[in-house]
């Protein structure tokens, strides 16, 4: 086992895996930026270093200056956390190089797994149901309209490294399809480097639906269930639950051992999660994400287990905790994630917390690395809080969560707050009927901009 672990990130996900390994008996170091010297997870871990300015390219995306760290603080592993470099195919292979371990998978599979059509022809080939559309990249107009042509209107336009909606871009007839293919290409050449684009039939109104996969690297590998993300705001996920309330044990069971026997063949190491799009009873794979997601606190609820812990393991070679057997589902969860926006215009709202108040009480549980006096920096993502609730049912989960919600205080910024009070209200949500065009829908008349 790693006697020192350094964490390549900062906030709320920073603070979680400092309490992992402090439980674990792992000293902790902690990276940070100038904008950050006096961020919680930089007073919570054992040490820390600066590693460069407020912009997170000179400092959470710097390379050299997180080996550096490692070097100078003699850390072992480094755990990526999600965002920043976690899927960074380059920085897990020179960890490896430099003699240090990645808390995460290998740099072949973030490769694999990072390109859209390589991952899709992947998935494909390990027998996960795909999205039916283009081979491959699509490199000219005239291309894009035999594709459209064969899988049939509406289709959906998107960048083969593309993420977070950007290059994404829907055509529902021929006349949209030109004036969408180049959109989409401009702008994924401006958000990632690459215009390289790719086509699926657009799929009417489903859900997204996600497994968690976790594999030792040895060709062992389970899942535990799926959550429901659909949710989503600009292809952004605002409201996640586990399990979904559309799965049937059946089809979880059945779509579940697809995902864990697909990577297990693969030997994939540490946690994973394999995301879809389900309408009528069908899969639909769209993407693998190759870390921890933001969201994986509901699955850590109702499977009782410890995601970040079991990563640590996975990586200093020991095996996985449990088995598939041993894994059953316990009552409902819900996560909220809680960002310092300003309603209705979902505006960044940076500024100093004057006063914070966590929830608590049974089966709630908040990670949030905030607090009172702290001033929240401009320079990264909006991201200040999640709040996750686990009942024994979905409607005590929806209970803890209006009741939680009301305990929480955070004074001196606006958040989305409000945004969950007003979603628990509607019916809809509280019978787990909507997919992941209902939320903006829904947007446009109770928070639209003015």
């Amino acid at each position: 086992m790693f006697d020192k672990i350094l964490i390549a990130n900062r906030g709320e996900i920073a603070l979680r895996v400092i309490r992992a390994c402090r439980e674990m008996g792992i000293a902790s170091v902690a990276v940070h930026s100038t904008a950050d010297s006096d961020a919680m997870h930089v007073r919570m871990a054992d040490e820390s270093i600066c590693i460069g300015p407020a912009s997170s390219t000179d400092s959470y995306l710097n390379k050299a200056a997180i080996i550096s760290a490692c070097e100078i603080t003699g850390a072992q592993a480094v755990h990526p956390g999600y965002g920043f470099l976690s899927e960074n195919e380059a920085f897990a292979q020179a960890l490896q190089d430099h003699g240090l371990t990645f808390i995460g998978p290998s740099a072949e599979h973030i490769r694999i797994m990072g390109d859209k059509i390589t991952a899709k022809e992947t998935a494909k080939a390990l027998g996960i149901p795909v999205v039916p559309g283009s081979e491959g990249g699509v490199a000219s107009y005239e291309d894009a309209i035999g594709v459209a042509e064969a899988i049939g209107f509406p289709i959906i336009i998107k960048a083969t490294a593309g993420g977070g909606g950007r290059g994404m871009k829907v055509a529902k007839n021929q006349a949209e399809l030109e004036i969408a293919f180049r959109t989409a290409r401009s702008e994924a050449k401006n958000a990632f480097g690459n215009d390289e684009v790719y086509i699926e039939k657009y799929l009417q109104t489903p859900r997204h639906i996600e497994i968690q996969v976790f594999g030792d690297g040895k060709g062992n590998a389970v899942h535990l269930g799926e959550r429901d993300c659909s949710l989503q705001r600009r292809h952004q996920k605002v409201f996640e639950e586990a399990p979904g309330p559309a799965i049937s044990p059946e089809l979880r069971a059945k779509i579940g051992k697809i995902c864990a026997d697909a990577v297990a063949k693969i030997n994939y190491i540490g946690a994973g999660t394999v995301e879809f799009l389900y309408e009528n009873g069908e899969f639909f794979f769209i993407e693998m994400n190759t870390r921890l997601q933001v969201e994986h606190p509901v699955t850590e609820a109702i499977f009782g287990v410890d995601l970040v812990r079991e990563q640590i393991r996975v990586a200093a070679g020991m095996g996985m905790s449990f088995t598939q057997d041993e894994l059953e589902i316990n009552g409902h969860a819900i996560e909220v994630r809680i960002n310092a926006e300003k309603l209705p215009n979902f505006l960044p709202c940076p500024g100093k917390v004057r006063t914070f108040h966590a929830p608590g009480g049974l089966g709630v549980r908040m990670d949030s690395a905030i607090y009172g006096g702290y001033s929240i920096p401009p320079y990264y993502d909006s991201l200040i809080g999640k709040l996750i609730v686990h009942g024994r049912d979905r409607p005590e989960a929806l209970a803890r969560l209006k009741r939680a919600l009301g305990e929480l205080i955070i004074d001196g910024i606006d958040t989305t707050v409000p945004l969950f009070h007003a979603l628990l209200a509607e019916p809809d949500v509280q019978s787990g009927d909507y997919n992941i065009h209902w939320l903006e829908k829904w947007l446009e008349t109770q928070f639209a901009p003015k």
